[in-house]
């Protein structure tokens, strides 16, 4: 219910100083429960600036009166009346189980054990501490050298100044985290300060990379600062082939293009030929080496050298110069018993010196079929003809069917002592193959 009026004032006061000298004389009770009726509340954190919410809640409660009283014991409501003079607070809610108060714009003095109160026999207290906090300001990093040497360390520090409580902080480089020293320094204001110190060994994949400054504070989200590493590294020097594309052969013609990069650029770039001098009718055009009619006196060694402030760094090209090409006829011979032949199937053999082994030659079998062929009708028709030559000739011989007439005189007694009695005297004659 509600006191209005000035008179009600006044003996709402009168009760009020009443109750508190009770108290007094009794000892403030802490924490101690009724049967039946439970006096609740919550710790706050809040931001310095923002607004802080203190609520007093009872259960079954038997219409026992609710009050609020802040770090110092100076009643802020009795009941749904304000008797501080600090217009930060108000009355949210209130009610026979609740009493909800703000208090706006925290400062740090703010901070401290509130107290709620329910007057039952005994009077029953619960606490409700208001945490500040206070956001560091924004984090500066500094680093110890603005530009570094590959290979070489440099230190970054990182501070975040007037928090509380003390904020973390983390560093990150590409996604991974690094690890840092910190240090917290407090001040009379209840304040810190903490600044974190990294040692880096920078490399050349470095160069542009930011390193970031994470700081983890309950007051603020996401805060950070960053840098950028500058980081200077001797030229990367490589050697690239303009032509041939394949082997290198005796009477072609070699170009060698060098790149080298840097930071900063490469002041100077030269070609050498290790353990000798370049080839007197070598060419060098800027960063390009152009080498005509190779030989084999060429092979060895070709460097290219970049330096600049950083240091000096080179590739290398190792020649080896081939045979030329060559091309190699292989004979075939065909012969007929008439006449003779000769057919020639020239086959290109190019050797890869490269590898040490030739090319293998290929030979077309129907080639060596036809040939083999001709050769077999050749041998028939040799014999065909052979064979009609001696048919036509035929052998001459005499029998021995008149042998008696060997040592006759003459014609007629040959015949005459002729044996078998023939009398015919005419030759026999008989025929071969």
């Amino acid at each position: 219910m509600a006191i209005t009026g000035s008179g009600s004032l006044c003996s709402s006061i009168l009760f009020f100083l009443v109750s508190a000298a009770f108290l007094l004389g009794k000892g403030a009770a802490q924490d101690i429960q009724v049967p039946g009726q439970n006096l609740e509340t919550d710790n706050v954190s809040v931001v310095e600036g923002e607004v802080a919410t203190i609520s007093c809640r009872v259960r079954n409660n038997d219409d026992s009166v609710i009050q609020l009283l802040n770090p110092n014991r100076q009643t802020i409501y009795f009941r749904d009346v304000r008797p501080l003079k600090d217009s930060r607070f108000q009355l949210v809610n209130f009610s026979d189980n609740e009493l909800q108060v703000s208090l706006s714009n925290v400062s740090l003095s703010d901070e401290g054990r509130y107290v709620c109160q329910l007057y039952t026999d005994p009077p029953q207290e619960a606490y409700a501490v208001i945490t500040v906090l206070v956001p560091p300001g924004n984090p500066i990093i500094e680093s110890q050298e603005d530009i570094v040497s590959e290979g070489n360390t440099t230190e970054i520090t990182c501070t975040a100044m007037g928090s509380k409580p003390a904020a973390s902080i983390r560093w990150l480089k590409e996604g991974k985290e690094l690890q840092g020293e910190s240090t917290v320094e407090d001040t009379d204001d209840k304040m810190y300060t903490v600044t974190s110190r990294l040692i880096l060994t920078v490399r050349k994949e470095d160069d542009g990379v930011p390193v970031i400054c994470m700081v983890d504070h309950p007051a603020v989200k996401d805060f950070q600062a960053q840098k950028y590493l500058e980081v200077l590294y001797k030229p990367e020097v490589k050697i690239t082939v303009g032509f041939p594309q394949g082997l290198t052969r005796e009477g072609e013609a070699l170009e060698l293009s060098c790149t080298a990069e840097g930071k900063p650029k490469p002041q100077s770039v030269r070609w050498m030929k290790l353990d000798d001098e370049l080839p007197d009718h070598a060419l060098l055009t800027g960063s390009d080496l152009y080498i005509d009619s190779l030989n084999k006196s060429y092979n060895g060694t070709y460097r290219c050298m970049a330096a600049n402030a950083v240091g000096e760094a080179y590739a290398d090209y190792v020649l080896f110069v081939h045979d030329a090409l060559t091309t190699t006829p292989i004979p075939t011979t065909t012969t007929t018993t008439t006449t003779t032949t000769s057919a020639t199937i020239p086959t290109a053999i190019e050797e890869d010196s490269r590898a040490g082994e030739g090319v293998p030659r290929t030979v077309d079998h129907a080639v060596i079929g036809g040939v083999v062929a001709v050769v077999v009708f050749a041998m028939l028709c040799l014999l065909i003809i052979l064979g009609r030559y001696f048919a036509r000739h035929k052998g001459t011989y005499f029998t021995h069917e008149a042998k008696g007439a060997d040592d006759a005189a003459d014609a007629d007694t040959a015949i005459i002592n002729a044996e078998g009695g023939h009398s015919n005297s005419e030759e026999k004659k008989e025929y071969y193959i």
